[in-house]
């Protein structure tokens, strides 16, 4: 498969672009798309209020919380207090998120969030709109006794005498994350994981820490549309947006804890193939075709522990 001439990828560096949102209190938000998901980044005051109304949120969307930081989430007939260093899966319609604390606080949205992906900085690089192998939005069943909010402390799921990369990955009904146990030590460069998704679009968020992500195109008939290999460094806070079906693998580098969060809209079924892999597969039922190997082809399986 090619790439489009316009599909490479991207990389937004918030720490040195101006924010699209800042909001009344001083708090910034940046926002980044892709073709299938969007993620806003916020460099959130304690007491910060994000909000959601039902006619922009008609889909769940997911919040992560960094470590000191901590929310009140209400949203229906629910509030809920999610604490710091958590994932939460907001239901769809309304809510409001208040920030406790001072850090940096991510949402994850799928393609239903239009207001959001029409904020994003780089909202005009789709403007145009153009044909690519991104796999297309779908929702996956609904959760056993309907949508609600469903918060998960991170800190549960590190093994401390584990693997040094260790995937945490969570699935909602339109969305798959792994948020990676923070990586303490550096990566050896002669043990990297370069794979590829045949059509999935990647998101990887980079909470803290510093990164070379290494993008490989891949090459056809025509060499005037081929693309260079791409070495992208990137400090935190900042968003990469990789379009398949690029070969790709993320080295950190530098001093202090690195902290990276890989992020696909739709749910990826080759994930959920894997029993118990998907930390809160009892609150999401995958689809009965997740059983078929060739449909769940959506990506190379290669390097999934450190991809």
């Amino acid at each position: 498969m090619a790439l489009p001439p316009t599909m490479t990828a991207y990389c937004a560096r918030h720490y040195e672009e101006p924010p699209q949102i800042e909001h009344d209190d001083g708090a910034s938000t940046w926002v980044t798309r892709g073709v299938s998901l969007c993620v806003s980044v916020t460099q959130a005051k304690d007491g910060t209020i994000l909000e959601r109304t039902a006619e922009d949120q008609p889909e769940e969307y997911i919040l992560i919380l960094p470590e000191k930081v901590s929310a009140s989430i209400e949203a229906g007939s629910e509030k809920v207090t999610a604490v710091a260093d958590s994932l939460t899966i907001v239901p769809p319609g309304a809510s409001r998120i208040t920030v406790r604390g001072e850090g940096v606080v991510s949402r994850v949205f799928a393609v239903g969030a239009l207001d959001m992906m029409a904020q994003a900085g780089n909202a005009r690089d789709f403007a145009a709109g153009y044909e690519t192998d991104v796999r297309q939005a779908e929702a996956w069943p609904d959760p056993p006794g309907g949508f609600r909010i469903r918060t998960y402390p991170l800190a549960k799921y590190v093994d401390p005498d584990g693997a040094r990369i260790q995937p945490r990955v969570f699935r909602s009904t339109n969305m798959m994350i792994n948020v990676f146990a923070p990586w303490h030590d550096r990566r050896d460069p002669k043990t990297l994981s370069p794979h590829w998704h045949d059509d999935f679009e990647q998101a990887s968020l980079g909470i803290s820490g510093e990164f070379v992500h290494h993008i490989r195109y891949p090459w056809e008939s025509d060499s005037t549309r081929w693309h260079q290999d791409e070495h992208i460094e990137a400090k935190s806070p900042s968003v990469l947006i990789i379009p398949p079906p690029a070969q790709h693998t993320t080295q950190d580098v530098g001093p202090g804890i690195a902290r990276l969060v890989d992020i696909f809209a739709p749910p990826r079924a080759d994930f959920s193939q894997r029993p118990g892999f998907v930390l809160n597969e009892s609150d999401y039922p995958a689809p009965d075709w997740v059983g078929d190997s060739k449909a769940a082809s959506g990506g190379a399986l290669a390097g999934w522990q450190k991809g």
